[in-house]
Formats: C-alpha cells, sequence, structure tokens
C-alpha cells in the first residue's frame, strides 16, 4: 500500500515539470521534498518561511536537512506579524497565517518562474481543526501531493524510513503561535519568549520526545509525553525548571497531567 502510494506521490510530482517545496524542515515537508527531488531533481527547490513563528532550531534544522537531500534551498523572509488578522490570535489565526504566507511563496514562485508550489499536508490533517488548510486550498497555485496521494501520518513517517530520512522518528512541529493562548494578540516577544521556554525544556527531556510549553500570560503549562512526566516533576529538575521558566516572567509553572496533545488549546474553541 505504502508502495502505491510512493509511486502515486512520484506521479503526481513528476506531472508538475517545476516546484517550489514549501519546506519547514519537519516530518512532512521532508519526505514531500525527497520525492521532489526524486521525481524532478534540480526542478525541485526547497523554500523556507524565515519568520517571528519559526524557530531558530526549526530554521537550522531546515538548512541541514536541504543538504542532505541535496536539493536547492532558498530562504523567504517575512513577518506574519504584518497580518492585523493573524495577530488578533482568533480560530482563524492559521487560516489568516497560511494565507499570508503562501500568497507571498506563490508570489515568489511566479517571479522565479516556477509554476506550482507544493505542501505537506496529508490526510491526518482533515480530522483536526485545520483552518490553515482552507487557505491552502483557496490558492491555485498550491497543491498537497501527500494528501492527494492518501497519506498518512503514520505512512509518512515509515516511507520517510525506508528512504532513509532522519526525520522519519523526529517528534510532530508546529509554528510557535500554536503555543500562545487565543486570544493573546501575537508578538514578537511573546513568540520569543515561548521559543526560549520550550528550549528550556528541552533540555531536560530525551531526544526524539513530544513536549510543548502552552503560554497562558502569567501561566507556562508544559505539556509532555506521559513517560517522561516523573522525570519533569522531580522535585530537583522541576525546581530547576520553574526557576528558569519564571526568569522569562511566567509566575506560574505547571505540568499538565494529561501530557502532551496535538492541539490542545483548541480546546478553548470548543468550550468557547
Amino acid at each position: 500500500m505504502i508502495d502505491e502510494k510512493a509511486q502515486k506521490l512520484l506521479g503526481l510530482l513528476e506531472g508538475l515539470k517545476r516546484v517550489a517545496v514549501a519546506f519547514s524542515g519537519g516530518v512532512d515537508s521532508a519526505l514531500l521534498a525527497a520525492a521532489a527531488v526524486r521525481a524532478l531533481g534540480s526542478g525541485a527547490v526547497a523554500v523556507t518561511a524565515e519568520s517571528p513563528t519559526l524557530s531558530m532550531r526549526e530554521r537550522r534544522d531546515a538548512g541541514e536537512l536541504a543538504a542532505l537531500l541535496d536539493i536547492r534551498h532558498e530562504i523567504l523572509v517575512l513577518s506574519e506579524l504584518e497580518c492585523p488578522e493573524f495577530v488578533k490570535n482568533d480560530g482563524e489565526r492559521c487560516y489568516h497565517c497560511k494565507k499570508f504566507r503562501f500568497e507571498k511563496l506563490c508570489a515568489w514562485a511566479k517571479e522565479k518562474g516556477i509554476p506550482r508550489v507544493v505542501e505537506g499536508s496529508n490526510v491526518d490533517d482533515k480530522s483536526d481543526y485545520r483552518p490553515g488548510m482552507r487557505a491552502v486550498a483557496e490558492l491555485p497555485g498550491v497543491s498537497s501531493p501527500l494528501l492527494e496521494s492518501g497519506f498518512s501520518k503514520a505512512e509518512i513517517r515509515e516511507l520517510s524510513r525506508r528512504w532513509g530520512l532522519p526525520t522519519w522518528e523526529k517528534p510532530a512541529a508546529a509554528c510557535l503561535a500554536s503555543r500562545i493562548s487565543y486570544g493573546t494578540p501575537l508578538t514578537r516577544e511573546n513568540l520569543a519568549r515561548v521559543e526560549r521556554a520550550e528550549e528550556i525544556v528541552g533540555a531536560f527531556c530525551p531526544p526524539n520526545v513530544q513536549y510543548r510549553v502552552r503560554d497562558h500570560g502569567p501561566i507556562a503549562r508544559i505539556e509532555a509525553e506521559r513517560e517522561i512526566i516523573p522525570l519533569l516533576a522531580d522535585p530537583e529538575r522541576g525546581g530547576e525548571l520553574a526557576e528558569a521558566l519564571g526568569a522569562l516572567g511566567f509566575k506560574w509553572v505547571t505540568l499538565d497531567l494529561e501530557g502532551y496533545r496535538m492541539g490542545s488549546l483548541n480546546d478553548q474553541l470548543k468550550d468557547g
């Protein structure tokens, strides 16, 4: 089944002739970029949007991965903070973010003579609250080959493993804005704070585990895989974490006993 989907993916990309891959360096875009290189060779270019919502670690990982894949890598500097609807940080934030980003990326691709932008949505994204997918669907110059080929997240990881991509076991990533409670206006300062908070928490965690720091204003709510909650709750480590995050301006530092949950802040929208 995965082999059939891989062939369909390569066929779709071959038919596009030249593509710009929206490339964050995460699990999905890594496989998509690898497939684009296989299908199109030099006809594929990876484009990373460098903005306040992308952590420096993710930016570095994207560059290293592009070099490993031997794909041309371009950096498109932009700032979603120029978009007032995004800054408002309401339930449509992801829609406004994707629309802003992909309009910029499509304009860049057109200027370079590249007819199509491809991005890494998959079938699992359809079962989650993803208003950003609506923005992608509204833009005629953007395709989602992994979605069109029927790939689930698990299948993306499995094909990545077979193709020898280091991202096959990489934890899922999301933009920094997804850590900040809905209704809190987004700024460079609070995006940078949550990035630094996650760097601190990550230093206490084993490699390749999921964790997030959810920013609720004065409260830092740490989500992590349940297996490592006892590690973070250790009195000595917990005290060090509280002190370090307190230095960033958080008044209370909490550990969510439910563990890591993808898109947990979307619960605010259901409650509202």
